[in-house]
């Protein structure tokens, strides 16, 4: 017999994708058990991303219920992000040997201003933001833009690019409510992804802003790339 959830989906889902709803069975599920469920469905033959979507009870437009943290995944997104270092000239070496992809200042920042803007971080020294500010809108409209809650504005560059390399992420809420981020890949197997996860889920619970009443976080649902969500029982 076809679960409620093959049924409300049959009219949209592909074949493949309805098998593998078929295995998610419960409403929701305790952490590990959903962590070892991920593995098992998703829809792609290539190594799936491992997405997690918390949904907190909060005002996104009241400034003391907004949530953002940033957390060190024990084994890293399973990505090697492209970073761009804004630093002074007696940087830029020391950036590009902890693995920035670019370094510089003005240059960099022309760069930007042209629009030729290919990493996927960027991070500055604190004396370098004045400058970026005539490229604060572009970066900005992109998620780009090195801001001290995220861990992006640094003394230390060489410290912080070798954090964003290994695994470090950021997760904000969104204008919904809604922190949605990456915590490795399927290939990764269930120990290692609950191991993140649960890196993730406490970042986040420490994160809580003192303007939010219980319940905290409503919801947490995991998924890979493409394939059914599976609920986490909190």
């Amino acid at each position: 017999m076809p679960s409620a959830l093959q049924k409300s989906h049959a009219k949209k889902r592909g074949k493949k994708y309805l098998e593998k709803a078929g295995i998610v069975q419960l409403s929701a599920y305790i952490l590990p058990e959903a962590v070892a469920l991920l593995t098992k469905v998703s829809t792609v033959s290539f190594d799936a991303t491992a997405e997690v979507h918390f949904r907190i009870n909060a005002d996104p437009t009241q400034a003391d219920q907004i949530v953002r943290t940033v957390v060190d995944l024990p084994h890293g997104t399973g990505k090697t992000p492209r970073i761009a270092a804004f630093v002074p000239d007696d940087l830029i070496e020391t950036a590009k040997k902890a693995g920035a992809l670019k370094a510089g200042n003005a240059d960099l920042i022309r760069e930007v201003e042209e629009g030729k803007i290919d990493f996927d971080i960027a991070i500055a020294v604190p004396k370098i933001m004045k400058d970026l500010g005539k490229v604060a809108k572009i970066l900005g409209q992109r998620g780009l833009m090195p801001n001290p809650k995220a861990g992006t504005v640094t003394e230390n560059v060489a410290k912080t690019i070798e954090a964003l390399r290994k695994g470090r992420t950021e997760c904000k809420m969104d204008t919904f409510g809604i922190i949605h981020t990456i915590f490795g890949k399927i290939s990764f197997g269930k120990e290692k992804l609950q191991e993140n996860l649960q890196s993730l889920v406490q970042a986040i619970e420490e994160a809580r802003p003192a303007g939010i009443k219980d319940p905290y976080i409503r919801s947490i649902t995991i998924t890979p790339t493409m394939g059914p969500g599976i609920r986490i029982t909190l």
